[in-house]
């Protein structure tokens, strides 16, 4: 008997800020308008994706104490753009990254919940950490979290959160005009949480939403981070797009699922991707290559080389060798509040490795920066793009993607109009919504009142 086919899930993740959105291509738009999100956000519904998603950063990257203006430099607040959304949408989900290190759970859940009502359902929330004093300087507390201490407060925070959402009930609410009776419950709403981050008591002012609580996401990585998604998520934002890797990741997190008494079909693993569409096979890699090119300016590369040399390297030539010099190793970084600084544990044996890359290829500092920086996930024509995704869905590689297109906003529109057709055709996407929330789009059940997060479950 022949394995039943998976369905895809697919979702569109606007560019925010980073060197990979082309915004100087000639195609591409504002990235703060609201025109911009609209456009977007209709396409992806248009093709009847699951859902939209926001990045965010609470601080502008720095590189030599100047702001890093080869990224898109800006980016509205989350909550205000998925508000609006929701207003230009009916079916699409909206899930915002909201980092629970500089926040706090009741203004979060309120945000959420509120979100939920005004969309009928469509909510969803990335739940993030941060890791460095860079970014804490923007608020009073300021500082940072060690790894371990980051997690255990996210964990709380999400727990918190919950029971803010659950204080209500299904159908609290009951409005009697005749006699004058609004609530079933006057104590609807009221709260008390005593932990190691938070003690707080009140009541919660937001009723039940339509999904009981949003959809959470998680996008961490590390162990820890792992651990989180398995204990109290619903998905998944990976970085894993290569086949191999999808399929080691995939098997990891699920097989964690079983010690917090849940199914694997309750996460889901959506890795980010992206894609270059041509008319061949031929004509998708010449137009890969170009857009490499773009991303990766001279200027550009320069400054992603000193993410591992931390130091000006501003003299050099993009199109000449690498330097000889060694890089600085040091808490204090050139380039503050980027990812890469933490990839980079060991900048002096990367420069070794990237030294030797470069002399057996040839290459100069701009085309190594080309080549050993990120790629994009999907090249071909739209049969190749929509049989590689299926291959990755159908193998448990992954159960879909979030694709990242390098233009915007208009960098969905090809993917919407030549391969969610054939992924429709070979019948593992859908072709209408077959519910209104968010969780019906992703197959998850709706939370009963007081049911805790699935870590409380199990434990209970």
């Amino acid at each position: 008997m022949s394995k039943p086919l998976k369905q895809i899930h697919l979702a569109a993740h606007f560019p925010g800020v980073n060197n990979t959105t082309v915004w100087s291509d000639p195609a591409a738009g504002s990235h703060i308008e609201f025109s911009s999100f609209a456009h977007f956000a209709r396409t992806a519904e248009r093709a009847k994706f699951d859902f939209l998603f926001l990045a965010e950063g609470l601080r502008l990257r720095e590189q030599g104490g100047r702001i890093y203006d080869l990224d898109v430099v800006g980016r509205p607040d989350t909550f205000t753009v998925l508000a609006a959304l929701a207003a230009v949408t009916d079916r699409l989900g909206l899930t915002g990254t909201i980092n629970s290190t500089f926040n706090e759970p009741y203004e979060v859940a309120r945000q959420f919940a509120s979100l939920d009502h005004l969309s009928d359902g469509r909510s969803a929330w990335n739940v993030v950490t941060s890791w460095d004093a860079f970014t804490g300087e923007n608020f009073r507390r300021g500082g940072f979290l060690p790894q371990e201490e980051r997690y255990s407060r996210a964990k709380e925070f999400l727990t918190t959160a919950h029971e803010l959402f659950d204080s209500w009930g299904e159908d609290e609410i009951l409005a009697d005009q005749g006699t004058g009776a609004f609530l079933r419950d006057a104590k609807a709403g009221a709260f008390v949480h005593q932990g190691q981050h938070f003690d707080i008591h009140g009541r919660f002012d937001v009723p039940r939403s339509p999904q009981g609580r949003p959809v959470i996401f998680q996008a961490g990585d590390s162990e820890e981070g792992r651990e989180f998604a398995a204990s109290s998520a619903d998905a998944i934002f990976s970085r894993h797009s290569t086949l191999e890797e999808g399929r080691a990741f995939y098997t990891d997190v699920k097989s964690r699922l079983a010690a917090y008494g849940r199914r694997p079909d309750q996460l889901l693993i959506l890795p980010a991707a992206s894609f270059v569409l041509g008319d061949t096979d031929e004509e998708a890699e010449e137009l890969a290559h170009e857009v490499r090119r773009q991303q990766v300016s001279g200027a550009t590369a320069i400054k992603h080389l000193e993410f591992v040399w931390n130091r000006d390297l501003s003299a050099y030539d993009p199109e000449g060798p690498l330097p000889d010099v060694d890089p600085v190793v040091g808490d204090e970084h050139i380039s503050r509040g980027r990812a890469q600084v933490r990839m980079y544990r060991d900048p002096v044996a990367i420069a070794r490795e990237w030294r030797q890359l470069a002399e057996a290829n040839n290459w100069s500092i701009r085309d190594l920066v080309i080549n050993t920086g990120n790629r994009q996930s999907f090249i071909g024509s739209p049969a190749t793009v929509a049989r590689t995704i299926n291959e990755f869905v159908q193998t448990d590689a992954s159960d879909g993607f979030i694709l990242v297109p390098h233009i915007t906003p208009g960098g969905l529109d090809g993917f919407a109009d030549t391969v969610v057709p054939l992924l429709q055709e070979q019948g593992v996407f859908r072709t209408e919504y077959e519910g209104t929330t968010l969780r019906d789009h992703l197959g998850l059940a709706h939370p009963g009142t007081g049911a805790g997060a699935p870590a409380e479950r199990a434990a209970s």
